[in-house]
């Protein structure tokens, strides 16, 4: 995050000099509190949710309470998306206002067990605010990526940045891969925490393991329309909603799926770890 902030100061800078940097510090401020405090809201609604509950869909949110419960945390609101691709996100401030999704196509093709899995590993990006974290960096990339366009289209003040010509350059093209490849380390390195939280919550790592492996080979071949029209909010699935390979993978919003899976086969071998409410 700081070197995300510090990027896009840099960019305004480079734009207009000291006072390009103020109004980028100005903006940056705006949109990360506007981030803060509707981003649940912008992206439940981006992607259609439903809210659902004990009466609506009794199961689901029973395994909610549950996981919550072991994890120490207060119930989260619930919903659930009609999108045929295998697939789920947590999204919210804090733990006090969060809220987990799921899609229709994730609940037709796991398990009792393996919904489980993928629920304490949501619910772990709750705990570690995850979910604030990822939605603040997405923004800020999102940001860096509109003043290129912006310098690019209509350029800068090349007479109030020190780098000219070549500065202009790197506004339109280096920062938003700079931002991007920041923003995409982040997503990796909470991934692999929020699976090995998420198994302790659970006490099944194979749960999650067997579930990833379903999601993933089913979303390779299933669109995620909504997902498609908003990459900027990839990241914050548990799979990759979206299709890419070769040097894309470079730029992918997560870990491969193998290399997960091997993590937490790995914690399956070790000592049991905490055991969850279905032990």
């Amino acid at each position: 995050m700081t070197a995300l902030s510090a990027l896009f100061l840099f960019v305004g800078f480079l734009i207009a000099g000291e006072a390009g940097m103020m109004i980028a510090l100005l903006f940056a401020t705006a949109t990360n509190l506007f981030a803060y405090w509707n981003s649940d809201r912008v992206l439940l609604s981006m992607y259609g949710a439903r809210q659902v509950d004990e009466t609506t869909a009794p199961d689901l949110v029973h395994t909610v309470r549950q996981l919550a419960e072991q994890a120490g945390l207060p119930m989260p609101r619930v919903y659930i998306v009609q999108n045929d691709q295998p697939n789920a996100f947590a999204t919210g401030r804090n733990p006090q206002h969060a809220a987990v999704c799921v899609t229709s196509g994730l609940l037709a093709r796991v398990n009792g067990e393996e919904l489980a899995g993928v629920l304490a590993h949501e619910l772990s990006h709750v705990r570690n605010r995850d979910t604030l974290t990822m939605t603040i960096t997405a923004t800020i990339a999102g940001a860096i990526a509109m003043l290129a366009n912006f310098a690019f289209f209509f350029g800068g003040s090349e007479r109030r940045n020190p780098l000219g010509f070549v500065g202009l350059i790197v506004v339109a093209v280096v920062a938003p891969i700079a931002a991007m490849l920041v923003q995409m380390a982040v997503s990796r390195t909470r991934e692999f925490e929020a699976d090995r939280m998420g198994a302790e919550i659970s006490g099944r790592p194979l749960w999650l393991a067997s579930a990833l492996q379903k999601i993933d080979r089913a979303a390779a071949v299933t669109d995620n329309p909504q997902a498609d029209a908003n990459p900027a909010t990839a990241h914050m699935f548990i799979v990759n909603p979206l299709h890419g390979g070769g040097l894309a993978g470079l730029f992918s919003s997560h870990p491969s799926t193998e290399e997960r899976v091997a993590r937490l086969r790995a914690m399956a071998d070790r000592p049991p770890v905490q055991a969850g409410p279905w032990a």
